[in-house]
């Protein structure tokens, strides 16, 4: 938010961690991150990555573990869902962990958002059944089985 017209995440910028994630792919993505390339600036995020299986985070450690020394300026982020701490990956990291707590405001980070999802010509786009042409939205109940 700092630099509100720098793009947001690419593809190859974040890896959204499920459980059927392979090593591969997080090895993919180790090495985009870890291997120094012009225009290295990016920063790089596993999402959930609390969710990889154990076969596939122990992969993963071994491989960053010996990528790290390539690049000693990488950006690396890992999220994970608090109640899944104590996973392996997250374990791995703790040395490194920090508890986000939001630095702005709710409204102006919306602001952002709103900034960088919009479609600029909503003409047939997907978009227009969010509000004010969003090219993303979220969906959600506070009751389970709602059909959403």
């Amino acid at each position: 938010m700092n630099s509100p017209e720098q793009p947001l995440p690419s593809f190859d910028e974040v890896l959204l961690c499920t459980p059927q994630t392979s090593a591969e792919q997080v090895g993919l993505f180790l090495r985009r991150c870890l291997i120094p390339c012009p225009g290295g600036n990016k920063i790089y995020t596993m999402l959930y990555a609390d969710e990889l299986s154990y076969d596939v985070s122990c992969r993963a450690e071994e491989l960053f573990q010996r990528l790290q020394c390539y690049n000693s300026s990488y950006r690396l982020i890992i999220l994970c869902n608090c109640e899944r701490e104590n996973s392996y990956l997250p374990s791995a990291f703790s040395h490194c962990k920090v508890h986000m707590i939001p630095q702005r405001p709710r409204a102006e980070m919306q602001q952002y958002l709103q900034h960088h999802f919009r479609v600029a010509q909503p003409s047939s786009s997907a978009a227009a059944v969010f509000k004010e042409h969003m090219c993303v939205g979220i969906v959600s109940s506070k009751r389970a089985g709602m059909g959403k």
